[in-house]
Order: structure tokens, then sequence, then C-alpha cells
């Protein structure tokens, strides 16, 4: 096995293990619970889980989606935020390396599946998650040297800013949990990559929301959650960025 892959395997059971603490952020966060304590209970009857049965991915498999003592369905939602949470973390790892770019890397992903799943839920991007997210993205810029800390400066304050006007513009037809998230992308990677992230999160939102339209499952006037759509902007930044910027001036701009 190579160093590469020996790298990946390890992100990735990591990853498992952290995905398994985001779902309880998703779950204890917006109703301002603590996220340490108490230890993990099924919601249905109240029981403890045994550290047996809240191994990631293979008790769900094992208990079938259901809780040992009553039997109360267990939601997909935890080993796909498991699943998930591993291939960002292998994926981080793959194109990264053991390398001290890869913390940050490894922080972001995390960061960005645990406020997908909160705005999933309840269409809010909690403070909790971003502004210490913009300082450590802010600290690792300073510390790692990519993106260089002016860059990681002038992103904070373009993805806020955006969003920012369009606050401003449209009375409140964004929320400031959007701004704090532009700016806390803008903190990991840099000005540039954030206009990267927004471009891509705007057009898979655009075309989203304009299905979800013409299938019924949206009014014009019901919000969707954009969160998500910046979290996909973001991630596809993050581990493509260059070669799509590169695309797009090879394509639209004729360099």
């Amino acid at each position: 096995m190579t160093n590469a892959w020996a790298v990946a395997l390890v992100a990735a059971g990591l990853g498992l293990c952290v995905g398994s603490f985001l779902n309880v952020v998703i779950a204890r966060l917006p109703a301002g619970r603590s996220i340490v304590t108490p230890p993990s209970a099924c919601p249905g009857c109240a029981s403890l889980i045994a550290w047996y049965d809240n191994v990631p991915v293979l008790s769900f498999l094992l208990l079938r989606a259901r809780c040992r003592q009553c039997h109360a369905a267990i939601s997909w939602r935890y080993p796909l935020v498991e699943l998930a949470t591993a291939g960002l973390f292998a994926l981080a790892a793959a194109r990264i390396g053991f390398d001290a770019r890869l913390l940050p890397a490894l922080v972001l992903c995390a960061a960005l599946v645990a406020i997908t799943g909160i705005d999933l839920d309840h269409q809010i991007i909690p403070d909790a998650i971003t502004l210490p997210g913009v300082a450590f993205g802010f600290a690792a810029s300073l510390l790692v040297g990519q993106p260089p800390w002016i860059e990681s400066l002038l992103g904070i304050l373009l993805g806020g800013g955006l969003f920012f006007v369009i606050i401003v513009v449209s009375r409140g037809g964004m929320g400031g949990g959007d701004m704090k998230l532009g700016a806390m992308l803008g903190a990991f990677l840099g000005w540039r990559m954030t206009l990267v992230a927004i471009m891509i999160a705007v057009l898979i939102g655009g075309v989203v929301a304009i299905g979800l339209l013409a299938a019924g499952r949206r009014g014009r006037k019901e919000p969707v959650p954009f969160g998500p759509f910046l979290a996909i902007g973001g991630l596809a930044a993050l581990f493509w960025g260059e070669s799509l910027l590169r695309w797009y001036l090879g394509v639209f701009a004729g360099g």
C-alpha cells in the first residue's frame, strides 16, 4: 500500500468517527443542548446507547436500523453523515497528502457537513460553527500559509460582504447565517476560491430551485436553504477550484 493510500485510509477511519460526532452536533446544537453530555440515547425510549451499538455505520447495519431496546427506527441520516464525512476526509487526504494543509481542509469538511445537516433540518446556520470557523480558517492561513493570510482576509471580507449586500438590497431575502458562512469559506479558501464557491452554489441552487418549483415541491415564496449549496460550492472549490477557474477563464475569458 502506498503512503497516499495509507493516509487516505486513516483519514477515512477518522472521518467515520468525526461523522458520528457530527450527528450529535446536528441533533443537539440547534436545540441549544450540550454536544458533550449526556451520552447518546435513543430518542424513542431514552435508553442509553452502548458503545458497541455506537460504532459508525457497522452498528446501524447490525441493528438493521432499529434501536436494540424499543426497536424504533434509526434514521438513515446517521450512516449517511458518517459515510459522507469519511469520503470527504479520504478525498482531502488523497489530494493533499500528509501535510500541514490537511488539518484545515478536514476542519472545513467537517464544518460544512454539520452546517448542511442543520440547515436542511432547521433552516439555520449556527454562529457556533461559522464564527469559530472564520477565526480558525484565518489562523490556519497565518500558520500554514495556504491560502496566504492576505487572501484569507480578503476572502472573509468578500465572502461576507457579498451576502451582506444581498441582504441589504433584498431587505432580508437572505439570512445572516449565509453571510457568516460566506466569510468562513473566505477564511479557509481565500478570495479567489470563494468566488468559485459562490458561483457554483448559485448555479446549483438555481437549478434545484427551478426544479422544485416545476415539480410543485416548493412555492414561489417558500425559502430554499442556501447553506447546503454553499457547502457544495466550498467543497468543489477546495478540491478542484484551481482547475475549475482555469477552465472557466479558458472558455469564457479567452485565457
